[in-house]
């Protein structure tokens, strides 16, 4: 008798296949039986009428500090991941010297939007190297396998102090001393390197991150690392404008490597055809067996913008900065009393940074989101129009979208506008369409788990299969090529080969999902994190189970409370 039979699903096995029909085996945490006749389990899950696919991997996660604290690792743990890699865009924890704990908290606060004051609550730093940051995670249990990476920012502080967070170049023994480094933490059991060269990502006082303007000298030493420890992927955020001008030098990682190197890839306003010129480069690597890859999200990089987010129309005017202590409740109470609200929209806002103004005051990029997932707005429904039709400003109509009323689903101020930053110059998703055909891509950047108060992008993975598969207006993409997107291949890109597929041999990690029902809810700003700190989630609906390494660890939706997940040290091996 087995362990588990996931009894009567259409299985969706990861490879690219067609679904079928067939019950599903499990003994020891591994699949040992794929078929109609499988015997009897200890355990069945019923899944007829319902899709079985494998668990989810997202390979561009930032949990690194969330995974000491938090067992479920939400909101990943809510759609059906099995496997999460953090330590991704050069910021990270590890190696961390003791009097660098602040600055590494400031740089990952300035980055990634994560709360300074839950890092610090948060974070027990039990570690300074980075196979000590191994051992530390390794002592923790999750709903799901977590993967590290080693961040570029981290390392250069971690070895040059403060020439290293300041971009100084690094001389000969410092280049050595940062290669010995990460090939003693692949070794340990990273699964790769992380850096960033984009202008975007700065710490929390507005410094570049490390590595932003180093020389291509370091990354090659840092390449030698890689190959020398004989497994890694090298991965990268860069400045999407100049990414043709950098393939040359991501195609000398990759030769020195001989592994992947994945490069961030989204359609920008700034320079919207040079996707295209991309993937040229990238077909051209890998026809010279190169593995350089663009990393594609699978939706807009969306910021939401509410009364309680980072950011929105009225950040800087002076009257709301004076309630930004207040609590949520007495804020929004406040917002609404029309001597306020005639205050603020007659008030001049102090002065923003170039990108802020930006976000803050392109109206014709900013959408109502009223639904659980409106995440492909139609043309002429921006704030922009909606005001033209009705002839007020902008601004009067992003404050009432923001304030709602109180009869409507955005009542007491909980209204939501949605500012779709990149993959959206064309006013729909027909590029990201493109993308995702595109062998030389692959499915991340959902950023879990970071840009707490402006992004939810975590729920991607169930998101994936609704839109793209089932609610889009537009052009879909195979059930089969959006399941393999996120199980097979991402798995193994990072060398994780024990999973991603419904095949006897593989890791038990499975979903059992009722298609019909599956979706997101409404993104939601929460403050459950260490000290009441702020976030957003976005719950899902349709997970009938997931299953990890043979345990159900969700059902109906919600987590049983099993936590089998695990630190993954190294590459996995395929099964026989």
């Amino acid at each position: 008798m087995h362990d588990l039979v996931v009894r009567g699903g259409t299985v969706v096995d990861g490879t690219g296949a067609p679904a079928r029909r067939a019950d599903v085996a499990v003994e020891a945490g591994r699949i040992v039986a794929v078929g109609t006749d499988v015997g009897s389990g200890r355990r069945e899950v019923d899944a007829r009428g319902l899709l079985v696919t494998p668990g989810w991997v997202d390979m561009h996660t930032h949990y690194d500090a969330q995974a000491t604290w938090d067992p479920f690792l939400t909101p990943s743990g809510w759609h059906g991941v099995t496997t999460v890699v953090v330590g991704n865009c050069g910021v990270g924890f590890a190696p961390a010297a003791p009097d660098r704990h602040d600055w590494l908290i400031g740089l990952m606060e300035g980055v990634e939007d994560i709360p300074g004051a839950a890092l610090h609550e948060g974070i027990v730093w039990d570690w300074e190297t980075f196979p000590e940051y191994l051992d530390a995670l390794d002592g923790r249990r999750w709903i799901a396998d977590l993967g590290t990476q080693v961040p570029h920012g981290a390392l250069r502080a971690y070895v040059m102090g403060d020439r290293g967070a300041a971009d100084a170049p690094a001389d000969a023994d410092e280049l050595s001393a940062m290669a010995g480094l990460v090939e003693e933490a692949l070794r340990a059991g990273a699964l790769g390197f992380s850096t960033s060269r984009t202008p975007l990502h700065r710490s929390v006082d507005g410094e570049l991150v490390p590595g932003t303007r180093v020389a291509p000298e370091e990354l090659l030493a840092i390449a030698s690392a890689l190959r020398s420890a004989r497994h890694g992927v090298f991965q990268g955020a860069f400045h999407h404008p100049e990414l043709p001008a950098l393939i040359p030098l991501l195609r000398d990682v990759a030769a020195r490597t001989g592994g992947p190197v994945l490069a961030n890839l989204s359609q920008t306003d700034q320079a919207p055809e040079v996707w295209r010129e991309v993937l040229t480069l990238l077909e051209q690597a890998s026809a010279d067996g190169l593995g350089v890859l663009g990393q594609v999200g699978g939706r807009p990089v969306g910021v939401l913008m509410s009364w309680d987010t980072t950011v929105h129309p009225f950040i800087a005017h002076p009257t709301f900065r004076t309630l930004a202590d207040l609590t949520p409740e007495a804020r929004r109470a406040r917002l609404a009393d029309p001597d306020v609200r005639a205050a603020i929209l007659a008030e001049t806002p102090a002065p923003l940074g170039r990108f802020e103004t930006f976000l803050t005051t392109t109206f014709a990029k900013m959408w109502p989101f009223r639904s659980e997932a409106d995440y492909e707005p139609p043309r002429g429904g921006d704030v922009a129009s909606i005001a033209a039709a009705t002839r007020r400003s902008p601004l009067e109509v992003a404050y009432e979208l923001l304030t709602g009323s109180p009869g409507d689903a955005d009542g007491g101020g909980g209204g939501l506008l949605y500012f779709p930053l990149f993959n959206y110059s064309d006013g729909d998703l027909d590029v990201l369409h493109e993308l995702h055909r595109h062998p030389a891509t692959r499915m991340g950047l959902a950023d879990a788990g970071a840009h707490c108060g402006a992004i939810c992008d975590g729920g991607m993975p169930t998101f994936m299969l609704t839109h793209w598969t089932r609610d889009r207006a537009g052009a879909h993409l195979p059930l089969e090529h959006v399941v393999r997107r996120q199980t097979l291949d991402t798995a193994a890109t990072y060398g994780l080969l024990d999973r991603g597929a419904v095949v006897p041999g593989y890791r038990a990690d499975l979903n059992v999902i009722d298609a019909e029902r599956l979706g997101v809810e409404r993104p939601r700003v929460v403050w459950d994190l260490p000290g009441g700190a702020r976030r957003f989630v976005q719950r899902a609906h349709g997970y009938r189970a997931t299953i990890c390494a043979g345990t159900v660890t969700v059902v109906d939706d919600e987590p049983t409370g099993e936590l089998p997940g695990r630190l993954v040290r190294g590459p996995r091996r395929r099964p026989n």
